[in-house]
């Protein structure tokens, strides 16, 4: 008899618990330094999301390890709900990259929804003598491993984005990591490096600047802001695709309403004009979405990746 109290208490209590979601505040785990990319996306998003739940929604930064540490943390959190990660693109690579994860981006998280693509563009120094992509294909080929490309370290989505390129033209170039996107960028300016498959964002006012010389976004879509750049694929390299992305993702068991309840209010937040023309002046090209569709996006992701890292014969770190 008791048993069927407790059932017939736990579905009374149920209703109620959604129809309170949330109660208190949501943290926010962004893996990564203030100011970086992701943590810039989630403030654009952040206040208007915070009118729409009716509750604070506080960043967290949690950076190291290329975002393996905050990643850990949101894995390692309560699933109730209030706290949910923003995953990257980074993850998805280490998920295949880094030998003994403490976490699995498939198993360990719920998808909630998936807030962007971060558009990439291919882009040189100008001493290279190349204006188009089917030119530097040429070069690279007539050169074996002497171009030079910048990452922003082994493993980044630069450092993936020209493995793929490299697999799908069968060129070989030298690859050279750095600590961040802001050194490499400096010392493509500086003619240390050849080139690089970069992020819109970080190179768009360089390239403004004419210290850079843009080749074709990498993204499937063009890029607004420049919109007579063709994309690779347009290029000459049918198929190529690479953006990065940002998902926000709840710990693996998070309450369906509550995923629901944070999909809804984000989706309402992403669909706003102003939000969007923010998002898209930092070449982000707004996603949303369902629960589903982000958890198919995330896990196609993460099986390119490996597919890339397996066939470039890059070993786990």
């Amino acid at each position: 008899m008791r048993y069927v109290i407790a059932l017939i208490s736990l579905l009374l209590c149920a209703p109620i618990w959604a129809q309170s979601f949330p109660d208190h505040a949501i943290r926010v785990i962004v893996p990564f330094a203030p100011g970086g990319g992701a943590d810039v996306v989630m403030r654009i998003i952040q206040p208007e999301l915070m009118k729409e739940l009716g509750q604070p929604v506080v960043i967290e930064n949690r950076p190291g390890a290329g975002g393996n540490i905050g990643t850990e943390a949101a894995a390692r959190a309560k699933a109730d709900g209030y706290t949910v990660l923003v995953a990257t693109a980074a993850q998805a690579i280490n998920n295949t990259l880094t030998r003994d994860l403490s976490w699995d981006l498939r198993k360990d998280f719920t998808p909630v929804i998936s807030l962007v693509q971060n558009q990439s563009v291919l882009a040189t120094h100008p001493s290279v003598p190349v204006s188009s992509v089917q030119e530097l294909i040429a070069l690279a080929k007539s050169k074996p491993g002497q171009l030079s490309f910048a990452s922003y370290g082994s493993g980044s989505t630069a450092h993936m984005n020209a493995e793929l390129f490299m697999l799908m033209t069968g060129v070989s170039m030298l690859h050279v990591p750095y600590k961040g996107a802001g050194p490499a960028i400096n010392d493509l300016i500086g003619g240390q490096v050849d080139l690089i498959f970069g992020d819109i964002a970080a190179l768009l006012p360089h390239v403004k600047a004419g210290s850079v010389r843009p080749l074709a976004i990498g993204s499937k879509q063009r890029f607004a802001g420049l919109p007579e750049l063709k994309t690779i694929a347009e290029a000459g390299v049918p198929g190529y695709e690479t953006a990065g992305f940002l998902a926000l993702l709840a710990p693996a068991g998070a309450p369906a309403e509550a995923v629901k309840k944070m999909n809804a209010a984000t989706q309402k937040v992403l669909e706003m004009p102003k939000i969007q023309k923010r998002l898209q002046d930092l070449a982000c090209i707004p996603l949303g979405g369902t629960s589903a569709q982000s958890a198919s996006f995330i896990n196609a992701e993460i099986d390119k990746w490996e597919d890339v890292i397996k066939k470039a014969g890059i070993e786990p770190k």
